[in-house]
């Protein structure tokens, strides 16, 4: 019987490693789909006579649907599943990018870029929803950064893959071979993956918390918001997200602009803080998952990398206006990305610690919500303090206050679950 039991388990670790390192795969198909209109930007500008205002309004039209739809795509994770809610994101996304390489019209152009949006907003939702069905809570915290890091490594191969699939086959046939890949993720997902069985469950959490779980007071969607730690985790995503997306949008304008680096230089220069964050994402990992095997509290251990991130970012990018020496300034910006990339995975572990177990997805989307709405504000703001000022100095004291704000919020005001969702 013994033996059984150690074969089970085996085949239960490889299965549920199988599927994280699928959805890994799927963020890194998720990002380069984001990442498509930012390397084709000037292109397309010039082959349909477009503003850089109106190509700015194009590359932000992803990001607000994207925040607002994370609230019902939690709600449907956590009603219709991961298996499903994965696979209709991953094909919708997917069609939407290769639509657009047929696309030759502004408003077409924009409509798809939204719908890109509305449709990936379900994949870490469902990403977070695996981690919770297949892990244990003390072991959730890896995986669920590795499929975080699955966005990191799409930052830091976008530049140069992007680039060389658009010189050889046109910014069409780049969106065409993207948008194929993430058919191809859609049908291997519809394939493989499954929910665990009794027995796999009973594996997985044991029988004292899985009674814990049954007499668990379950709340609703609408009552998650009426929780002060709901609105914490949403104040908090926000500072982090902001000062990454300022990464994501501007580093490369920053690079040349004020570093007098050229466009071949800046490619390969940009990467390296994108190099940074992976290493980062899966540090906080298992950093917090270390914290909880030695018996501290799973919210405390999440606050760790989280707070200790966002603290170690803010205190990397704040010096950087008062800084000329450039090597030191990409020392800084690499140290700051890498910390603010601690918390990537473990906010969303810290919505499966927090949350009941029928609102875990839901939990994590409102957080996700908050923090695209920090990362939507955040090439506004950039563009407004560049014209106002023509430097990016603001920017980065700006980024550094918003990362203290959302270690503040995580640090001093979250509490443990049994003291605020019950």
């Amino acid at each position: 019987m013994s033996i059984m039991n150690k074969d089970n388990s085996q085949k239960k670790a490889g299965l549920r490693w199988g599927f994280i390192i699928l959805l890994l795969i799927g963020a890194v198909v998720n990002y380069l789909d984001r990442s498509t209109l930012s390397i084709a930007n000037t292109t397309i500008a010039e082959e349909f006579g477009l503003s850089q205002t109106q190509m700015g309004f194009l590359l932000s039209a992803f990001l607000w649907p994207y925040a607002l739809a994370n609230l019902p795509a939690g709600w449907l994770v956590d009603k219709f599943g991961p298996k499903k809610m994965f696979a209709w994101a991953s094909g919708l996304w997917s069609l939407a990018t290769v639509l657009f390489a047929f696309a030759n019209s502004y408003s077409l152009f924009y409509a798809l870029r939204v719908v890109l949006g509305v449709a990936e907003s379900p994949f870490f939702t469902s990403g977070l929803k695996v981690t919770e069905t297949w892990f244990a809570k003390k072991e959730r915290g890896l995986p669920t950064s590795i499929i975080n890091t699955g966005s990191q490594i799409a930052n830091a191969i976008a530049p140069p893959l992007l680039t060389v699939l658009m010189l050889t086959m046109s910014w069409r046939g780049m969106f065409i071979i993207v948008g194929a890949f993430g058919i191809l993720v859609m049908i291997v997902w519809v394939k493989l993956y499954r929910n665990p069985t009794e027995t796999e469950r009973n594996m997985i959490k044991n029988e004292v918390q899985q009674e814990e779980i049954k007499k668990e007071k379950q709340a609703t969607w609408g009552e998650l918001f009426k929780q002060k730690t709901t609105w914490f985790m949403v104040i908090g995503n926000f500072g982090i997200m902001f000062t990454i997306w300022v990464y994501l949008t501007w580093l490369p304008s920053y690079l040349e602009i004020e570093q007098g680096f050229s466009l071949k230089e800046t490619g390969f220069i940009a990467s390296i803080p994108f190099i940074a964050g992976i290493i980062g994402v899966l540090l906080g990992g298992i950093i917090s998952d270390s914290f909880i095997r030695k018996g501290v509290q799973p919210v405390t251990s999440r606050k760790v990398p989280i707070v200790g991130g966002a603290i170690l970012a803010a205190a990397s990018v704040a010096p950087i206006p008062f800084i000329e020496n450039t090597v030191v300034c990409i020392v800084l910006l690499s140290v700051g990305y890498f910390a603010s990339q601690l918390p990537s995975g473990v906010i969303w572990t810290l919505a499966a610690d927090i949350a009941p177990s029928n609102q875990v997805s839901s939990l994590g989307a409102i957080q996700n919500f908050g923090g695209f709405l920090g990362a939507a504000l955040a090439p506004i703001m950039t563009g407004i303090i560049l014209d106002q000022t023509g430097s990016f100095n603001n920017v980065f004291l700006l980024g550094a206050g918003f990362l203290l704000i959302g270690a503040i919020s995580y640090g001093v005001f979250l509490k443990e679950p049994k003291e605020v969702i019950n």
